[in-house]
Parts: structure tokens; sequence; C-alpha cells
């Protein structure tokens, strides 16, 4: 649709003629007051992005909506101001005229009347007083919330391989911590993530870098922190997003911001606090020197249970090789036996050689030379030997895998699960404890309000509300029988309201229906 409205002339409007062809003359577009507060709403927006201003609140407003509507002004000028519900909900301060603030807002225009107008999207209090504020806002938000809780802090790797390093790559802190660490564990890799530390940009650029080190999935443990400075230069560190990046990384990470004395909310929600950047770089490495003595001391271990084994060993080669020579003694007098039993042999071969040959070469094939037994015995040593090694080393593996079973059963006996269940289940017998006492109170208010309605149905005085009297003697009882009294006793009738003392006049001892039939209107007067 074109721009351009054509406008209609006729002959009895010549004002109409005139300024029809007047701004066919020119060539313009015609624009609404609508349009054209739209089209510099837009480029207001399109134009200027998210800025910073302070100044002073005046005419501040506060409608049921929930929404602020005020003026940012300064010695010399104002500008109107909005922010939403939503916005305005968040914020940890309640704003007041005449208070100095500082807003984050976009530039905009309100189509409606054409004034130029922020919307803001934060507010921060000037000043150190208002920073805090802010601070212990935040930190007992995150506080409830749970971040600061002990079960979610990740134990510290005892010796790691690659250590993140989170800070500015040309702050002091970075060389303090790469002088410590080369002088503790040289051998450790580093690898440094560089974010802003200082300024309204550090909070986004502190939260991108712990993400980038998640995406390398490298470091083994993450340093996060800068040097010292005032509680605006370490603000980053107090910032949610910051505090939220640390809470969700599962790489365990040390925070370390300035000085001892600066706790940040950083250092709340880390796995640990180290008091500076220094520090830090001390409790995360080992020291290289003590690793040094531990390996040296080990090794002298070691060689002096290698020279246990090895004397051990040598006692056990001893005792075969005893075993050996008593074997070869034997061996010798069978020997010697054996050059006797020949020289008899021979002298009787020559007696009885033909009747005995055939019964010497079957004697001589079931001899089993000595040599031979010694050598299967010695086969059987060697034998028994290994085997007997063999089961010192399976006793020893079955050992480690008892110790280790009985470990993993200490550790599944450990009585924090079942005090984790005990809780647990005290937790869920208070609340049904609670639930049953206030079921049994509505029971015996429920209980006590019958009574009281069935007490208040059986009571006498509803009997006297309704125009009854009980009627006793001088001594107090009840008067059940006129026939008791006589003219002249005095009698006390109680009343609803009130007690009447009276005088028998005369007594009729009737029943109470044919008596009541049969009075007079005197005497029941009388009575």
């Amino acid at each position: 649709m074109s721009d351009v409205f054509p406008l209609r002339a006729t002959a009895s409007d010549p004002a109409a003629v005139n300024t029809a062809s007047s701004v066919r003359q020119v060539g313009q577009s015609v624009l609404t007051v609508s349009e054209l507060n739209r089209k510099v709403r837009q480029l207001l927006e399109g134009e200027f992005a998210l800025l910073v201003v302070q100044g002073e609140i005046s005419n501040l407003s506060t409608p049921g909506s929930g929404h602020l509507y005020f003026t940012l002004k300064d010695d010399s000028s104002q500008v109107r101001c909005a922010m939403f519900r939503n916005r305005a909900s968040l914020l940890a301060f309640r704003p007041a005229n005449g208070q100095k603030v500082q807003l984050h807002a976009r530039v905009s225009l309100y189509e409606g009347r054409g004034d130029f107008q922020l919307i803001a999207e934060t507010m921060e209090e000037q000043g150190h007083g208002a920073l805090m504020r802010a601070y212990e806002a935040l930190k007992r938000r995150l506080k409830e919330e749970g971040l600061f809780d002990r079960q979610y802090k990740k134990p510290l790797p005892p010796i790691p391989n690659v250590i993140g390093l989170v800070t500015s790559p040309t702050g002091a802190a970075i060389r303090d911590m790469l002088t410590v660490l080369k002088r503790r564990f040289p051998l450790a890799e580093v690898v440094i993530y560089p974010a802003v530390v200082q300024g309204t940009d550090a909070p986004d650029s502190i939260a991108r870098a712990i993400e980038l080190a998640h995406l390398h999935d490298k470091a083994d443990l993450l340093i996060v922190g800068r040097g010292g400075g005032s509680l605006e230069d370490l603000w980053a560190f107090n910032d949610e997003r910051v505090a939220r990046a640390i809470f969700a990384a599962h790489i365990p990470l040390v925070s370390a911001v300035g000085h001892e004395s600066d706790i940040t909310i950083a250092d709340y929600v880390a796995d640990l606090r180290a008091p500076t950047p220094s520090a830090a770089a001390e409790l995360i490495s080992p020291d290289l020197s003590q690793w040094q003595d531990w390996l040296t001391g080990s090794e002298a271990k070691l060689d002096q249970a290698m020279i246990r084994r090895l004397r051990e060993q040598q006692q056990k080669l001893d005792y075969l090789e005893h075993r050996y020579q008593r074997c070869y003694q034997s061996f010798q007098q069978q020997k010697n036996l054996l050059g006797q039993l020949e020289k008899r042999l021979n002298l009787s071969i020559k007696q009885v050689l033909q009747k005995q040959a055939m019964k010497l070469e079957q004697l001589q094939g079931r001899l089993k030379h000595p040599e031979d037994a010694l050598k299967h015995q010695a086969y059987q040593l060697e034998h028994l030997q290994q085997r007997l090694i063999q089961a010192a080393e399976r006793n020893v593996s079955q050992s480690g895998q008892t110790l280790q079973w009985l470990r993993n059963r200490l550790l599944t006996a450990s009585p924090e699960k079942q005090y984790r269940q005990a809780y647990t289940e005290l937790d869920r017998l208070e609340k049904n404890l609670n639930q049953r006492m206030q079921q049994q109170m509505s029971r015996q208010q429920q209980l006590l309000v019958q009574l009281v309605h069935r007490l208040n149905t059986v009571s006498p005085l509803s009997t006297l509300a309704r125009g009854y009297a009980i009627v006793e003697d001088t001594d107090g009882r009840v008067i059940h029988n006129a026939s008791t009294q006589k003219p002249g006793d005095s009698i006390s009738a109680r009343l609803a309201q009130g007690i009447l003392h009276c005088e028998v006049r005369s007594v009729t001892d009737t029943e109470i229906s044919s008596g009541l039939s049969g009075l007079s209107g005197k005497d029941k007067n009388e009575a």
C-alpha cells in the first residue's frame, strides 16, 4: 500500500484543491501521527543499544499493576522512565524519590503521547551501601536455594594433571599463580581461559570462560579469581550469573578472589575458597620436593622388601641344596653297596653263570638305576617348589581380594545411609503424627460440640428459660410434693432470672393435671 494518500478536491472547496496540488508538487509521503511516532520509536530502539544511565529519582509512581513510572534527572536535564512489573519484582531495594540510582535501560518512545522515555531493565543503588545490600540480598536468596550446601561440594584431585585458570591474562594474579605452580609442581600442564574480571562485561566473560573450560573438557581442576581491589572492582564475582556458572560446573573449582579479607558470592558457591590467587595455587598443587622424598622412601622400602625376599629365597635354596647333598650321599652309599654286590655277583656268576644268566637279565631289567631315581626326585622337588611359589602368590592374591571385599563391605555398612534413611523416616513419622494429632483434635472438637449440645438439651436452665421454676424450702431442698408444706411456710422459687421468696398460703394435695384444671384464677395466683 502506498504511503501517498490522494486528496479529492471539488469546485466548492478551493482550499482542498490548493492542498492537493501542493502535496503533489512536493512528492513526499503523508504520515499520520501514529505512524510518525512508531517510526521514531523503531529508529530510537534500533539505533541505541542497552545504556547505563545514572541520576536521581523524582515523580515516582507505583500503581497497582506493579509497574514503576518515574523521572530520572540530574542538575540540568530529566527523562521519563518506566520499569515493568517482571523487572521491578526483582529489585533488592524499594525505590524512593530523591534516591540516586543507576539504570541499565533501553531508549524508546511512548507512541500514545509521543514521549521520549527509557525502559529500565535493571536498577541499582549508587554507593557502597547499595552494593552491600545487593550483596546480602543475593547471598540470602542463593543460600535458600541451596547453592552453598556442602553436599554439592566436589573433592579436589590430589594430583591434577591439567590445571585451568579463569582470570585476566594480563593481571598480576596469573603471574603469581604461574610462579607458584612452576615452583611447587612444574609437571602439571596449565591452561589459561582468558576472562574480563572487572567492569560491566566481566560477569558474562567469566561465565563464558567457565563454560569454555567445560567444552574443552581437559582441565582436572579450575581456579577462578583475580587480584585484590575495591568492592566495586571485585563486584563481578558477586554477580548471580557467575555464581550459577560456578554451581553448574562439573569440574572441581577453587575461588581465589582478592585478599584474605575479601569474601564474595563466588567463594560461597565454589568447591573451595582460597584467600588469595597465590594461596589457591599452593592449595591445589602437590609439593614436588615432598613427592621426591616420598618416592625416595618408597624406593628404600622396595629395596628392603626385595632384599628380604631374596634372603627368604636363599634360605629355601640352601635348604634344597642340603637335601640334595643328603640324597647325593645316599646315592654314593648305594653305589658302594652296588660295587660290593657286583663283586659278589661276579663270584656267583662264575659258579652259576648258566643257571642264572636269564634270571640275571630279568633282574637287570627290573633294577632301577639310583641316578634315575635321583633325577626323578629332583624333578618332583622342582615341581613341589613351583607349586609352593604358586600357592604363596595365590594366597597373597586371595588375601588382597579378601581385603578389598572387606573394604567394600565396610563402605556398604556405613551408617551414613542408615542415618539418612532414619532421618527421612523420622520426618515422615513427624508429618504423620502432626496429621493424626490434627485429626484427633478435630474429632475431639466435634465430640465436644455434640456434648455441649446434649448438655444444653438436658440442662435445667433451658427449662427455666421456658417459664418454669425450681421451688426450694428454707434448707435449700427441692420441693417435689405440696403435701410436705403447710400454710405459713417460707419457700423460694428459682426462675431463669432471679429468685422469688414466697409464703405458702394454702396447700392442695392433688395431681398436677387435675389440680391445674380445678384451680380457679384466684387459687392459681395464690399458689
